[in-house]
This record gives structure tokens, C-alpha cells and sequence, in this order.
């Protein structure tokens, strides 16, 4: 379900935006809707926490590491880094 929103902005800017919109064969709407939604994509703590974790997983399971050799693992990575 969509709904409205008001937000103010100089008249010289939505002239701007509008201008940009018509020339990507968008409205208005549809250009803030995606500025909006790449805003809050590359601020959303939560994607980023999921999408590191799962770049994780895969690099342990890449390197057939278990919840047996874990803690080897670590060590190994540490004393490389130390």
C-alpha cells in the first residue's frame, strides 16, 4: 500500500528534479521514490549486518571451516594479522 507524503523544497529544486525526471522518461514521484529507497538501502544498518554475515558463512564454508575447527580458524587468522 502506497501512501503520500509533503515535503517542501525551493521552487528552483523541483524544477531541477522535474527537468531530470523527464529527460530519465520518469515523474517526479518515481525519481524520489528511487532516491528514497537507494537512501535508506545504503544506511539500513540491518542489510549490511545480514549481508556481512552472509559474505562470512560463504568465506568458512569456501574454506571448509566447521563449528569444529572455528576456534583454529580464528587463532590462525589473529596470528596472521597480529
Amino acid at each position: 500500500m502506497t501512501t503520500q507524503m509533503i515535503i517542501r523544497v525551493e521552487q528552483s529544486l523541483k524544477n531541477k528534479i522535474t527537468q531530470l525526471a523527464k529527460s530519465e522518461g520518469k515523474n517526479l514521484s518515481e525519481l524520489v521514490r528511487e532516491l528514497l529507497e537507494k537512501y535508506t538501502k545504503e544506511r539500513d544498518m540491518s542489510i549490511y549486518i545480514d549481508t556481512l554475515w552472509d559474505k562470512i558463512g560463504n568465506e568458512l564454508s569456501e574454506n571448509h571451516i566447521t563449528q569444529q575447527n572455528i576456534e583454529d580458524a580464528i587463532k590462525q587468522v589473529r596470528s596472521k594479522n597480529g
